[in-house]
């Protein structure tokens, strides 16, 4: 039964999701306050442009809202500490305040401090805390919610012909580690969330597998994530350019909740939201198991 592996809260700095009084996913909406990423490069850059879009996130339903200044897609070049903490800590400051939770997609330990002090509540990490420094900075935090995300090799590499004896076990292994190692440091179990990674070094077959067989992931019991949104899984399988990819990726948000999913990460919260509100309906009207 997937009902015995669920967590009951998800700790996320200010803000504590309970799972058990609300049906439907956290739904984190993706804002990148970047030039390059590959769905929104650079229409976010300016702190004005971001709160826009975040405020239309917020009227929509949104519950988090994860801010980004680096494009992890697949080929990117890493940028500089600087230029990452200029393109985040202003679009912090403006939203610190309005009303949902705030998270950081980041890897670099010192973004990942600066961004907790600023006002933060979340930390999404691909390199599940691997870089140097990384698990310090969240040590020094008492509260903030954490994303551990599997990626096979890095965002260079990641896609040059990605290999798995089964991706399923081993990505449930590597988070398996990852999550034990953190609570080993004395980091409560409520406050850590797991993504399989969609796209971070697996092939459309592998991809597919994940997302066919998602309940799997919730064995560790933890929240998990998924990341699926405009993907390019949803390209390969569709034909459609990523602006174009909204309705799969609706359709993938639905899928992985009705397969367990307890966080929706999305470009599109609007339609998402909708959708789930929909799900969260029909579950009310299910017939008892017996």
């Amino acid at each position: 039964m997937l009902e015995q592996y669920q967590p009951a809260t998800w700790r996320c700095g200010r803000f504590l999701f309970d799972f058990a009084k609300r049906k439907r996913p956290v739904i984190m909406g993706i804002l990148n306050v970047t030039p390059d990423s590959f769905s929104d490069g650079g229409q976010f850059r300016a702190s004005k442009d971001a709160r826009a879009q975040a405020e239309r996130m917020i009227s929509s339903g949104v519950d988090i809202i994860d801010i980004g200044g680096e494009s992890t897609r697949p080929g990117a070049e890493p940028i500089s500490l600087q230029e990452e903490l200029d393109r985040v800590l202003p679009v912090i400051d403006g939203l610190k305040d309005c009303g949902v939770a705030l998270s950081i997609d980041t890897y670099k330990a010192e973004t990942m401090r600066q961004a907790l002090k600023a006002g933060v509540d979340c930390v999404n990490d691909i390199w599940a805390l691997r870089q140097v420094g990384a698990v310090d900075a969240i040590l020094e935090n008492s509260s903030c919610g954490i994303v551990l995300m599997h990626m096979q090799r890095d965002p260079q590499t990641m896609q040059f012909d990605p290999d798995y004896e089964d991706v399923i076990a081993e990505v449930m292994q590597f988070l398996r580690e990852r999550t034990d190692y953190l609570v080993q440091k004395g980091v409560n179990r409520d406050r850590i969330a797991i993504d399989p990674g969609f796209g971070f070094g697996k092939s459309l077959e592998h991809n597919l597998n994940m997302l066919s067989n998602f309940k799997s992931f919730s064995k560790l019991s933890y929240p998990v994530l998924a990341g699926i949104s405009r993907k390019s899984m949803i390209g390969k399988v569709t034909g459609k350019d990523t602006n174009d990819r909204v309705a799969a990726s609706v359709a993938a948000a639905v899928m992985a909740t009705d397969r367990g999913a307890k966080i929706i990460r999305v470009h599109d919260v609007p339609e998402t939201v909708d959708a789930l509100k929909l799900w969260e309906a029909i579950q009310q009207h299910q017939l008892p198991k017996h």
